[in-house]
């Protein structure tokens, strides 16, 4: 026990867009031993090598395949890996790339960019059915040694968590379908380590570009880093970055000693 081990998520709303909008400056400067992105809307081999596995890193890349500019996460590490690898052992709801799963000596994290429930009733359900099905596993995961869990969970948890949760109701991301996985999610044993430091409101990670929602700080929180309840005292810090821009995400970090 005792090393520290500083990790990132930010859903990056298109990497090949965020990279042309000071995302290296940001990513050489934070520090991170892991730095999971989310949202990366690119292929590798449409990106330029330095992109694809920045200096003193190493990528794990899973893009969608089925539908190309859309999806995708990758995770840069300079902290190894045992191994890793991507979606559900049972190969359910594969082709978005929706997970990438890295397994250390200490801890399973997860890199996962949950689906939006927006555009229809049917990816609501896609929705509610990926929640369960990560759930499943990553109980099953807890069994062998602690997990962490980032990404885009794309709902807000509490009233707390989004400026305006009254006319949000009926909406996709506040719905109590939804919220109540989180409850259950949390119930099950996991951490919000946000709020383990910070109960105040006001503190968000998505904002609609439209309104200029940003500038008024009229947001949801749906980003988030949980742990399993065995490893929650080795939380050290966890915090959101809303002064850095270039998605309509911010990213998000945590700091745990192993």
């Amino acid at each position: 026990m005792g090393q520290k081990v500083k990790l990132y998520s930010w859903n990056v709303n298109g990497f090949r867009a965020v990279i042309k909008k000071g995302f290296w400056d940001w990513f050489y400067n934070c520090d991170g031993d892991v730095i999971c992105l989310q949202e990366i809307k690119a292929q590798p081999d449409q990106l330029d090598e330095k992109d694809r596995c920045p200096q003193g890193y190493e990528a794990i890349w899973n893009p969608a395949r089925l539908k190309k500019g859309y999806s995708g996460v990758v995770s840069f590490y300079r902290l190894r890996p045992l191994s890793y690898s991507f979606g559900f052992p049972n190969g359910r709801f594969q082709g978005e790339g929706r997970l990438i799963l890295m397994e250390y000596e200490q801890f399973f994290l997860f890199n996962v960019y949950f689906p939006n429930g927006q555009m229809s009733e049917d990816r609501l359900q896609f929705k509610l059915q990926y929640y369960d099905e990560f759930l499943t596993y990553a109980q099953s995961l807890r069994k062998q040694k602690p997990v962490i869990v980032c990404g885009d969970f794309n709902t807000a948890h509490k009233e707390i968590d989004l400026k305006n949760p009254k006319s949000n109701e009926k909406r996709s991301g506040f719905l109590p379908i939804e919220r109540a996985w989180l409850d259950k999610f949390i119930a099950s044993g996991f951490v919000d380590t946000f709020r383990m430091f910070n109960q105040e409101p006001g503190h968000y990670t998505w904002w609609t570009y439209r309104f200029g929602a940003r500038k008024r700080n009229a947001g949801w929180r749906i980003d988030y880093f949980f742990v399993s309840e065995e490893i929650k005292d080795n939380v050290r810090r966890a915090w959101i970055e809303p002064e850095v821009m270039g998605s309509d995400h911010c990213p998000i970090g945590l700091e745990i000693t192993v």
